[in-house]
Parts: structure tokens; sequence; C-alpha cells
């Protein structure tokens, strides 16, 4: 699995997700920079040692975050006024899109799961 598998997962996607995506994308990478980049569960997503750290995807009318936990989105809700969400998925839009901050606080996270799972 690669980075080619996501390229062409972004390119079925409406052009104005296609750039939330590619920066969300971008964001992800610039946090765990190690990640490994893979399709999980028919959507992007991307692993380091130990597991899938989140991932993304695109539906008709907004995209989801994935953290690849039921627990990680209850550990930030406070952080999270203004979007919906369920216990494993993020939604945003084009024009409402997940800050920098937020997406590195949720892998935060997430990582700190995966590393306790390691002891």
């Amino acid at each position: 699995m690669s980075a080619t598998e996501i390229d062409r997962y972004l390119k079925g996607v409406p052009e104005r997700q296609r750039a939330v995506l590619e920066r969300l994308r971008a964001t992800i990478l610039e946090v765990v920079p190690e990640a490994e980049q893979c399709i999980s569960y028919k959507v992007p997503a991307f692993r380091v040692t130990g597991g899938v750290v989140c991932g993304f995807a695109s539906f008709k009318n907004h995209m989801s975050y994935l953290p690849f936990s039921g627990s990680v989105l209850g550990q930030v809700s406070d952080e999270l006024d203004g979007f919906r969400h369920s216990k494993s998925a993020l939604r945003f839009t084009s024009t409402a899109p997940l800050s920098d901050e937020l997406v590195g606080r949720l892998i935060r996270v997430r990582l700190s799961e995966i590393n306790a799972r390691k002891r």
C-alpha cells in the first residue's frame, strides 16, 4: 500500500473536497512524517508502528476525519464545537474544515492510545 492509492482515491473526489482533503493529508504528514500512507477499510489512512493513527473520507455532503478509535473524539469533545460527530467520525465541510491545531491534537491523542497499548 502506498501514497499512490491515496492519490487515486483523491482523484475521484469533487474538486472542492479534494483541496480540503489534500490539505488535511499534508497536515497529518507534518504531524506524523513517519506515517505509512495506506488504504484501510476502503478509505485513506495513516499507519505508524502499532496501528492506524487516522484516516479521512469523502461523502456527498461532507467529509469525515476518522481517528480509528472510539475514544479519541470523546477525549477532545470540548474542542469540537461546531462539528457534528459520532464516536468514530468527525464531520466537516469545505466551508468549515478542521484546523491544523485540532488535527494535531487528535493525532497526539491517538498516538497516546497506541503507545499505551505497547506497554
